[in-house]
């Protein structure tokens, strides 16, 4: 079975958030990743994660305004300078968390921009993102968000990910192939996650339709794990889904 990280974010949500690293380790988890930490001081949430004994497998760089629907700043381009300073604070708490990697969101397509400028913004944000972050040994990774849940996000598809991560030209940059929004937005998961396994730096599940976990709804998981077994992934998988009803009363799936 691949190993797996609990999304703080997202379970574990009956406790405050500092508290859910114990309830994590308490329901077996040994890593965990989360949406955001800037909210508290790294230094208290390296306190908890320690405590816990947990790792820290993934956080998000700073968005921007997450709620006013800000997703992200990597591809706009009156923003190069927020967006960059977030990549600094980013890379401090990911120093304190011992991360080894940081997800950096791209945006909304913002009206009367071009796509050309976009995607140039994009490119040369992701380079400086990856430059920066390789001096801690630190991988960024892109992660395709569909579009029934994030309309108008710059990087819908996977293939739109690869095809970024080839021109942007740097060896620390990979997918975070969340097998939850590419099976809304193209489906045929296994050969999907086989073609494009060479970039994956992340991974991330939870069922579909409804993003509760992972054994409700139309993917087949359990087939899906031993080919991530099979090709030889060694990363975190990460539990980003919202629990039906409490988060343990969920887990029969992991640990059945």
């Amino acid at each position: 079975m691949p190993k797996f990280a609990a999304n703080l974010s997202m379970l574990f949500g009956e406790a405050p958030f500092l508290d859910r690293f114990a309830a994590a380790q308490a329901a077996g988890f040994k890593g965990v990743e989360f949406l955001f930490p800037y909210g508290f001081p790294k230094d208290e949430i390296a306190g908890a994660l320690k405590g816990a004994g947990l790792a820290q497998a993934l956080f998000n760089a700073p968005p921007g305004d997450w709620d006013k629907g800000e997703r992200g700043l990597a591809a706009l381009p009156d923003r190069v300078s927020e967006f960059r300073a977030g990549i600094e604070t980013a890379l401090e708490y990911a120093k304190a968390l011992s991360c080894p990697t940081v997800h950096v969101m791209g945006g909304i397509q913002p009206k009367n921009v071009t796509p050309e400028t976009v995607r140039k913004t994009y490119v040369d944000n992701l380079r400086h993102a990856c430059d920066r972050a390789a001096e801690q040994g630190i991988m960024i990774v892109i992660e395709p968000l569909n579009d029934r849940d994030v309309p108008g996000y710059v990087l819908p598809r996977v293939g739109d990910a690869a095809r970024l991560i080839d021109s942007v030209e740097r060896p620390n940059l990979g997918i975070q192939f969340d097998f939850y929004h590419v099976q809304i937005m193209d489906g045929d998961l296994a050969k999907r996650f086989e073609a494009h396994f060479a970039q994956v730096g992340h991974i991330q599940i939870a069922g579909v339709p409804e993003r509760h976990e992972p054994d409700v709804g139309e993917i087949c998981y359990p087939y899906l794990f031993d080919l991530i077994d099979r090709m030889g992934y060694v990363g975190w998988v990460g539990c980003e889904y919202r629990p039906k009803s409490t988060t343990v009363a969920g887990l029969d799936w992991l640990f059945s």
